[in-house]
């Protein structure tokens, strides 16, 4: 008989992170005022890796679509650098115009991420660690051995992401995760860049919000076409003009193979319907259904 083979030592695998579970924050007073709904935004990105192409921004698209979906009107995109002067000008134009700013990238625990620090001075107020979000981190955190071996400097670099501008707003707005919104002046709202986090704060957001009632945002309806932009643009000239005191909004866009799908956007959504069965009938389409449309809004971000 063989000698029975000696066991090997193998090391333990590591323990399952426990499950995470935080309160989220008490809806606040509407900022903006009794009665006031959010009309306009604008999306601040910020980060070199945006402008050398070394990051693709998924942020401002998802923002987007987030912004019609809850019915308000995006009115601007700006992606700038990592420098102080740059997110203070930014930072205040937008605030001023618009009722929903939001500033994506540039709150981590390195050199360059200097987000927070340039929005204090931009509002003109010092940096404060937060201790909420402070033990939030160090609970989410505590199951990771590597925090453990960190050096007191690296401790010190971590915590920087719960450095905020002293009068800041901090909204957890997500129960699995440590990482709030901040909000400033009432308006601006601070995320990270992290596409999956950026998007998982933003949908918890919503109910913190001044939003309008559902039967007063707009409505999109699209149809597709097999004719050319320019055997429909006759048409589609004529019908902007005719519908534009109806506040309805006409669009055409080209498809690579012959063809262009028309998009119709306005507030009375049967109106709209009727408009989108004339220009099916007018050139010689069909409208497309929520399916097709998310569908086609799908292989557009990818």
């Amino acid at each position: 008989m063989a000698a029975p083979k000696p066991i090997e030592d193998k090391p333990l695998p590591n323990p399952p992170a426990p499950a995470i579970d935080f309160p989220v924050s008490q809806i606040p007073n509407n900022p903006l005022g009794e009665g006031r709904y959010i009309k306009t935004a604008g999306a601040l990105i910020i980060g070199d890796e945006i402008l050398n192409g070394n990051t693709l921004d998924r942020n401002s698209n998802y923002f987007a679509r987030f912004c019609f979906e809850n019915g308000i009107e995006l009115k601007r995109i700006e992606v700038i650098a990592d420098d102080e002067d740059e997110i203070i000008e930014a930072s205040r134009r937008m605030v001023e115009k618009f009722d929903f700013v939001i500033t994506s990238g540039g709150i981590g625990p390195t050199h360059d991420d200097i987000t927070y620090a340039s929005l204090a001075a931009s509002f003109g107020q010092e940096l404060k660690y937060h201790d909420e979000t402070l033990r939030r981190m160090e609970e989410a955190s505590r199951h990771r051995t590597w925090m453990s071996q960190q050096s007191e400097e690296q401790r010190t670099a971590r915590k920087r992401m719960a450095l905020f501008p002293e009068a800041g707003e901090v909204l957890f707005v997500a129960d699995d995760s440590w990482v709030p919104v901040v909000r400033l002046e009432g308006k601006l709202y601070i995320f990270p860049g992290i596409p999956a986090l950026f998007q998982k704060l933003l949908d918890n957001l919503k109910p913190f919000l001044p939003l309008s009632p559902e039967d007063e945002r707009p409505f999109r309806l699209q149809v597709f076409t097999s004719l050319p932009e320019s055997s429909i643009a006759p048409f589609l000239t004529a019908l902007q003009k005719r519908v534009k005191p109806e506040n309805i909004r006409i669009g055409s866009y080209p498809l690579l193979h012959p063809g262009a799908h028309v998009a119709l956007i306005g507030s009375d959504r049967e109106r709209v319907k009727e408009l989108g069965l004339e220009v099916a009938k007018e050139l010689q389409g069909r409208i497309l259904s929520e399916e097709e449309t998310e569908a086609m809004a799908r292989a557009k971000r990818q």
